[in-house]
């Protein structure tokens, strides 16, 4: 199942997601899985984190293969993750959002991170990363966080932007993948 994108100004994206049980009765976690990624593929995303489809919980899957600049692909998903290291001197990438269409900043983010976090088999893993793959990983984490990558941007790109993020959350956007408004009635 393909679930809209919620979009910016949704009240689930600026909220700290809750950690996933193991064995949560109320959830198809493989289900889920599989849809979020035929979602964020729908979407030609590289990253979807559970909060943009409007489930407020630590999960957020991962596909750099899918990037023309990605040096190492991964692809992978990612239960209640937790950062806990990011090292190194922070470097400029452009980023954009699925909830924040049509919007491209640039957003400072250290180069290397080290993870903990459970794959969809509950097996626990404690990796580090780098590069494009820690840029997006980070990305799809603020988002478990109640963050969006605007929040990284100066008070002055913010006030810039203003009026194309409330026409986003408004619905006055194009894009080619099902989005949920919230300021839509």
């Amino acid at each position: 199942m393909i679930y809209p994108i919620v979009a910016y100004g949704d009240p689930v994206l600026k909220k700290v997601a809750q950690n996933i049980q193991k064995d949560d009765p109320g959830l198809d976690l493989p289900k889920l899985i599989q849809d979020m990624y035929e979602t964020m593929y729908e979407a030609s995303g590289v990253g979807l984190a559970a909060p943009q489809i409007g489930l407020g919980i630590r999960l957020f899957i991962v596909d750099t293969d899918r990037m023309e600049d990605s040096e190492t692909g991964i692809k992978k998903v990612f239960i209640n993750a937790q950062i806990l290291a990011e090292e190194g001197e922070k470097w400029a990438f452009q980023e954009g959002c699925l909830s924040i269409p049509n919007i491209r900043e640039d957003v400072y983010r250290k180069p290397k991170i080290r993870l903990k976090y459970f794959d969809e088999n509950w097996q626990e893993h404690e990796e580090t990363y780098e590069g494009v793959a820690a840029r997006v990983i980070q990305h799809e984490y603020d988002h478990i966080e109640g963050k969006l990558f605007i929040d990284h941007l100066s008070s002055l790109k913010k006030t810039l932007l203003k009026s194309k993020l409330s026409n986003i959350s408004k619905g006055n956007v194009k894009v080619d993948y099902r989005m949920k408004f919230p300021a839509q009635k």
